[in-house]
């Protein structure tokens, strides 16, 4: 087998992502990481959802999944349940995951299924060009909300400590070094991983700007009294901070993943299993639908 390289995971599709969006960071160090890895694109599937962050799938050269709005874990959890052989990266943004999508990442995170969770978070509606989302600040005004934005923000990775995810960590897309390390840890996490990153919008978005992140962002990765595998330090740390973090948030070492742990759930594929259907069986099978 020929070692994998970056070209195997670039496609010849032209990006239509603005000029600096943060979103090339992200898709950088998430191609950087799989290479690094060794992993074969055949081995990924990329489950991607609505906004600009989910043209990601159609710049990997992997499975692609494009799914309608707020349901990019669900189906990613599926095929992760189906084919636990596979790597499964459910990929958005901040509006698809923490709006619409919010209720399926809470049930995510505490079920600990094997997905990794990788959110480019701008603080925006890009696409549908410029609304305020839900991990907008408090009175950011935007062309739709020309008096402020009236809603508290979500805070994702406070949302995620407190509804039991086992790994837990925030990157910065124009900081790559660190993002890949995120992302890898994320890969080789045993369960469900999340990883937001501050991606910032440079059409939008003037207010979460790249030199604004570079002088508030503190580094819990270089802060040596910083204990990540203690959860309740890390609300504290998350929420004391406002969240304007970098690094490995949490990791839970003894995190089992749920396919682990249901009893009898076998590794095999579902489409590597022989499970013939006898005409008996296929007839008492639709007596439940007269």
């Amino acid at each position: 087998m020929d070692p994998v390289t970056l070209q195997d995971y670039r496609t010849q599709e032209k990006s239509w992502w603005c000029p600096g969006c943060g979103d090339f960071g992200v898709l950088a160090a998430l191609q950087k990481t799989l290479v690094g890895l060794g992993i074969e694109p055949h081995r990924v599937v990329i489950v991607a959802g609505i906004g600009c962050s989910g043209k990601i799938g159609n710049y990997i050269n992997s499975y692609n999944i494009h799914v309608v709005h707020g349901r990019t874990l669900p189906s990613a959890l599926g095929v992760k349940l189906a084919n636990r052989e596979l790597l499964v990266l459910a990929v958005g943004g901040d509006g698809d995951g923490f709006a619409i999508g919010m209720n399926h990442f809470i049930h995510a995170a505490r079920r600990n299924i094997g997905v990794k969770y990788i959110v480019m978070d701008n603080h925006i509606y890009g696409l549908t060009k410029g609304q305020n989302s839900p991990t907008s600040e408090l009175g950011q005004k935007v062309k739709a909300a020309p008096a402020g934005n009236l809603e508290a923000p979500v805070r994702p990775i406070s949302l995620a400590l407190t509804a039991g995810a086992t790994f837990v960590a925030q990157g910065f897309s124009s900081n790559q070094a660190q993002l890949a390390r995120l992302i890898e840890g994320a890969i080789r996490h045993p369960g469900f991983a999340f990883v937001n990153v501050l991606s910032p919008c440079v059409t939008y978005n003037r207010i979460n700007t790249y030199d604004y992140y570079k002088e508030t962002l503190h580094d819990l990765d270089q802060d040596p009294d910083y204990r990540p595998d203690r959860r309740g330090e890390a609300l504290a740390k998350v929420m004391e901070r406002e969240e304007l973090v970098t690094g490995l948030v949490y990791r839970d070492p003894d995190s089992v993943p749920y396919e682990e742990a249901v009893p009898g759930f076998p590794k095999e594929p579902l489409a590597g299993r022989d499970m013939p259907l006898g005409g008996e069986q296929f007839a008492k099978l639709m007596e439940g639908y007269r």
